[in-house]
């Protein structure tokens, strides 16, 4: 999946083919990555309407084996992944025994006593590492698998008849958080279906040596219904208006799941102890006690972007930070999700402000997502 060159960059087995189509290329944890190809708003209606094709094969890839496999997850997890069914993903996160969040996961059952456990690409070391250390004791084996797979994403409304002309998987019976191994355009892959856009979307996870001409099989079935390469500048957009966190911004190791009211992710009630236990018991406590920040959505009332950072004001008063802000192409105006305290977190709170470079300017309070597609 990638070319190592000890002075810049990691690259994906698509990047000829990225430049090849005239991509903005950026350095994204390591990794150079299509930034977009033409118009970022293009792409991401493009997602919203029809749909995009990205890819993401600088996720973390490490897969974990053996007899006690689902026991070595409970332990090194919050989640309870020994009743993920096999086919079955699920999202969780892997936490510091203080309780802050290293990274969020999904994790996939291949089979019985097979995971595949998917990082954040800026985290994909950090998390392999963690799994290695919380391995000790236990009959099971983790394998760091990021060469193994280059990873595509077909999103968008279009995305399942476009995926249906190049398979015989059965993709109808392919629920939301699950994945299954199939054949796509002559290629063996996992077909995975947990998009971070707010839109219904598939995963292929492929051998390096076969993603050009995946892309290629996939551009050509989408070229009646507007399927367009897309970059993760547009990533960022979808599913900030979908209200998906992004690690380092809405998730970082000085936040537990309780504070990023994400909570419901920690498990306590599965056997055995697990890394972080008591520390998150103590801020489950906590945050009943005395509520955290909340995690909110803002819309812009005029035309300035907030961005991460900046201080969320109210009476002027600092009452929380801006996390993640953009324009948003959906709502025609600039949004964003920031932790703001719980007296101010109620949608429609009046006097609520951003401070964009010493000016105060006025944000409306709304509910996370801020974009929901219909079913």
């Amino acid at each position: 999946m990638s070319s190592t060159d000890s002075a810049g960059p990691r690259r994906t087995a698509l990047d000829a083919l990225h430049r090849s189509l005239g991509a903005t290329m950026t350095d994204f944890a390591g990794w150079d990555m299509p930034l977009r190809y033409g118009s970022e708003r293009d792409e991401h209606v493009a997602v919203r309407t029809r749909a995009g094709l990205f890819d993401l094969s600088h996720m973390g890839e490490i897969t974990v084996t053996g007899p006690e496999a689902a026991g070595l997850l409970n332990h090194a997890l919050v989640g309870n992944i020994a009743s993920v069914g096999v086919g079955r993903a699920r999202y969780t996160m892997i936490c510091q025994a203080d309780g802050g969040i290293l990274d969020d996961l999904i994790v996939y059952r291949l089979a019985e006593s097979e995971y595949l456990v998917v990082a954040n690409a800026s985290n994909a070391q950090v998390v392999l590492d963690a799994l290695v250390e919380r391995s000790a004791g236990f009959d099971a084996e983790v394998r760091d698998d990021r060469d193994a797979y280059a990873l595509l994403a077909v999103q968008g409304p279009e995305s399942p008849g476009i995926l249906k002309a190049l398979t015989d998987a059965d993709l109808d019976g392919l629920k939301y958080y699950a994945g299954l191994p199939g054949t796509v355009a002559g290629v063996p892959a996992l077909i995975a279906r947990t998009g971070y856009t707010g839109e219904d979307g598939f995963e292929l996870f492929v051998k390096p040596e076969h993603a050009v001409a995946l892309w290629q099989a996939l551009t050509e079935a989408g070229e009646g219904v507007g399927l367009v390469p897309c970059g993760l500048s547009c990533r960022d957009t979808l599913r900030l208006e979908a209200g998906m966190p992004l690690y380092g911004h809405e998730l970082t190791t000085d936040l537990t799941p309780f504070d990023a009211g994400l909570g419901r992710v920690v498990k306590f009630e599965k056997e055995g102890d697990f890394v972080g236990r008591e520390a998150l018991a103590a801020a489950a406590a906590r945050s009943e006690a005395t509520p955290p920040r909340v995690l909110v959505g803002l819309v812009a009332e005029g035309r300035r972007i907030p961005r991460a950072g900046f201080a969320v004001v109210a009476g002027g008063e600092v009452i929380g930070e801006v996390t993640s802000g953009a324009p948003s192409p959906t709502l025609g105006r600039p949004i964003a999700m920031a932790y703001v305290d719980a007296a101010h977190a109620a949608p429609g709170t009046a006097g609520v402000g951003v401070d964009i470079r010493g000016s105060h300017e006025p944000y409306e309070v709304v509910a996370l997502p801020f974009y929901k597609r219909q079913k």
